[in-house]
């Protein structure tokens, strides 16, 4: 599934902080997924992670409690788009100052990209399905069915259903 500039990157980069477990990692999902951030202060890898802590409720409720997390994303993260050109690239949609600086950027990249993403396709994210794991996605799949946050977490909940039955039959 194609989704627009914020719907896209800026969910998977959400998903990615949600799962970010050190600093090194909370760069990773932001340049991964086509951020423009070359390094982070330990205090701003730190507010950048209480931020991730603020998303990931988005990707654990139902899609109908959504928008009002969303909301709340939205109106802390004070964002107010606007058309920017730089690095060579054509006119494209910011949602942060440009003196934001790289947590304010996230902030309300990711709170837009939310936003956009629960607009469009609410169903398409969420935490993964397998008892124990508890990792955010962002569903791209052609059918959008997706349950799990990887093919190794789908795989063992269908080895262990399959087990179940054949010790049941």
């Amino acid at each position: 599934m194609h989704f627009n500039p914020y719907g896209g990157p800026a969910a998977l980069v959400a998903a990615d902080l949600v799962n970010a477990g050190s600093a090194s990692e909370l760069l990773d999902g932001m340049v991964g997924n086509g951020m423009a951030i070359k390094g982070l202060t330990a205090d701003e890898a730190a507010r950048i992670g209480a931020w991730a802590d603020r998303l990931r409720p988005v990707f654990a409720a139902p899609p109908a409690d959504r928008p009002d997390l969303v909301n709340d994303l939205l109106a802390e993260a004070a964002c107010r788009p606007y058309i920017t050109t730089h690095d060579g690239k054509p006119p494209h949609l910011h949602y942060s100052a440009a003196d934001a600086g790289p947590v304010g950027r996230v902030r309300a990249y990711t709170a837009g990209g939310l936003a956009h993403l629960v607009c469009e396709a609410p169903d398409r994210l969420g935490l993964c399905s397998r008892e124990g794991c508890q990792t955010a996605y962002v569903d791209t799949s052609r059918n959008g069915r997706r349950r799990f946050c990887s093919t190794r977490c789908a795989t063992r909940v269908h080895v262990a259903d399959h087990r179940a039955r054949q010790l049941s039959a």
